[in-house]
């Protein structure tokens, strides 16, 4: 059954930020809050919560995963940044942003797109998820809380934890922080491609707001 931490949305307390970081260190998955919606979060290398992460999401080997890191830095040590990205990604972090790009090979290949070897990463400002980061040291990997044919992510941790309990070991309940997954940016081309039209604005990226799809199912 699942622990459920009452954490405080602007001022979390360290005792139960460091409880969450002891239980993702000893492979667990939880959902916690970002700044766009409820997420699912696990250690980037424990290979057992990441087919917990896959078998809740209802998703297999070829969907995007991302890692939510602390920092540009951190980012840096994990995707191949050039100057123009690294411009583009300065301008729209922290934020509700998930940006594709290749891998480094610090990111383990069962973390990649099999066919693109390829990742997403984020930089939150939420700060109960920047807290944990930072207790944790490195990134978590991360991906929407979204149930299989569900329409949006789940947006309530009570209601988080009467649908997970026995599949998760911890929700984070820092009130609510909305039903928008992040705006998605693929940084692998010549130039920078829309793929889904989320919470993080347009205009930061020099996209019009017409230009996107809106047809990308959640990271």
């Amino acid at each position: 059954m699942a622990q459920y931490f009452s954490i405080h949305p602007t001022h979390p307390q360290a005792r139960l930020v460091q409880r969450a970081a002891q239980i993702v260190r000893g492979g667990g998955l939880i959902a916690y809050p970002t700044d766009s919606c409820y997420a699912l979060g696990c250690q980037i290398g424990d290979a057992k919560a990441l087919v917990r992460m896959r078998r809740v999401r209802g998703v297999d080997e070829k969907h995007q995963l991302t890692l939510i890191c602390r920092d540009l830095s951190e980012i840096a040590a994990y995707a191949i940044v050039d100057n123009v990205q690294y411009r583009l990604l300065r301008a729209a972090t922290p934020g509700a942003y998930t940006f594709i790009l290749r891998a480094t090979r610090e990111v383990p290949r069962r973390l990649l797109h099999p066919r693109r070897k390829t990742i997403g990463v984020r930089v939150t400002q939420h700060p109960v998820a920047r807290a944990l980061l930072a207790e944790l040291g490195e990134p978590m990997l991360s991906a929407t809380l979204a149930l299989p044919g569900a329409a949006a992510p789940l947006s309530d941790p009570a209601e988080i934890r009467a649908a997970l309990e026995a599949q998760l070991d911890l929700v984070i309940d820092a009130g609510s922080c909305g039903l928008d997954p992040t705006t998605v940016i693929d940084l692998t081309g010549e130039a920078p491609v829309l793929v889904r039209r989320g919470k993080g604005a347009l205009a930061p990226l020099g996209f019009e707001a017409e230009g996107s799809s809106g047809s990308a199912p959640p990271l």
